[in-house]
């Protein structure tokens, strides 16, 4: 029974969770206190929230390159937006985001979909654009704490039970996109295109749709981040969150994600995003300078590629050895 749990890889990276926060806790005691544990998922939250919208992306054998340049201009827009119309709802201002988010998300799919251009050099083209719209909508100039109503910087900083409301939404999109991923039609056809686009098509999946629903989901993810990220910390401007791309991958990786599309779960997203978090918020506790701390996060990404490389590898062996007692 062990080993089967075992086998499984967000099983091994929960206990490599488990032992890294242990290992923590003996060096700087009270790091798993209970209101340090939900302060550092609260700081991990918007990387959960983009990397499950990155991994309906990269299961479908996609990649989003703009999918933090995407959170930059959602948030942008709905900081405007609040400058611009002081007396206009919250809510508003949120759906505007997302909706903005999904309008992003929705041309990446499109270009990918109709044109057939790699995704990669669709969304790294796509990523420079939305960055320099920022700089079009702002005249480089940012959008400071001052100038935000205080309901819009509010939400993500409430508490509700004990749980900042920022952590609450990221509770809220693991559930959502666990059903998408498990219980839907769209969920499937992100595996089976990222699995094998050719047999997909043979059975009635339609790989450019599919792709371009998995960046739609993705841009409206990025799009609610984007509030949520300039609402938390009050400000705008055309860097924010500029190389979080990076994180957002490694998280997908990480957790299992395979970089080759149809394979993982939403769950190891959320783990991988996690481990990441717990490892930028140990590192300067531990004096680690930011170099190296870049550094650390860079040979993790390469080890988790190189472990999912030889699972795949494995596997492929044996098909083969039990192909050829076959004959």
């Amino acid at each position: 029974m062990m080993a089967r749990i075992f086998k499984h890889r967000e099983a091994l990276l929960f206990v490599a969770i488990l032992m890294l926060v242990g290992a923590i806790e003996l060096r700087f005691p009270g790091f798993v206190a209970p209101r340090n544990l939900v302060s550092i998922y609260n700081d991990t939250a918007i990387l959960i929230i983009l990397a499950l919208g990155q991994a309906a992306v990269i299961l479908s054998r996609g990649i989003d390159l703009s999918i933090a340049a995407n959170l930059a201009l959602s948030g942008t827009i709905a900081a405007l937006l609040n400058v611009a119309f002081p007396d206009l709802p919250v809510i508003f201002l949120l759906v505007a985001a997302v909706i903005s988010g999904s309008v992003l998300g929705a041309i990446n799919g499109l270009l990918v979909w109709r044109l057939s251009i790699p995704p990669i050099v669709v969304t790294l083209g796509t990523m420079t654009i939305y960055r320099g719209t920022i700089f079009l909508l702002t005249g480089g100039a940012w959008v400071n704490a001052h100038e935000m109503t205080d309901a819009f910087k509010a939400v993500p900083r409430a508490v509700f039970l004990g749980i900042p409301v920022l952590a609450w939404f990221s509770l809220a999109v693991i559930v959502v996109m666990m059903a998408v991923l498990i219980m839907t039609r769209l969920g499937r056809a992100f595996y089976a295109v990222g699995g094998n686009p050719h047999a997909a098509v043979y059975t009635g999946i339609s790989v450019g749709r599919t792709h371009f629903f998995a960046y739609l989901i993705a841009g409206a993810l990025a799009g609610l981040a984007g509030y949520l990220w300039t609402a938390r910390y009050a400000v705008a401007y055309v860097d924010i969150a500029n190389g979080f791309e990076l994180d957002v991958v490694a998280a997908c990786v990480i957790g299992g994600i395979s970089i080759a599309g149809g394979a993982g779960t939403a769950i190891g997203a959320v783990l991988g995003a996690l481990f990441l978090g717990i490892i930028k918020n140990a590192l300067p506790v531990i004096d680690v300078s930011p170099f190296w701390q870049m550094a650390i996060s860079g040979t993790v990404i390469i080890i988790a590629v190189a472990v999912n490389a030889r699972s795949s590898r494995v596997k492929g062996r044996v098909i083969l050895k039990k192909a050829e007692h076959a004959l």
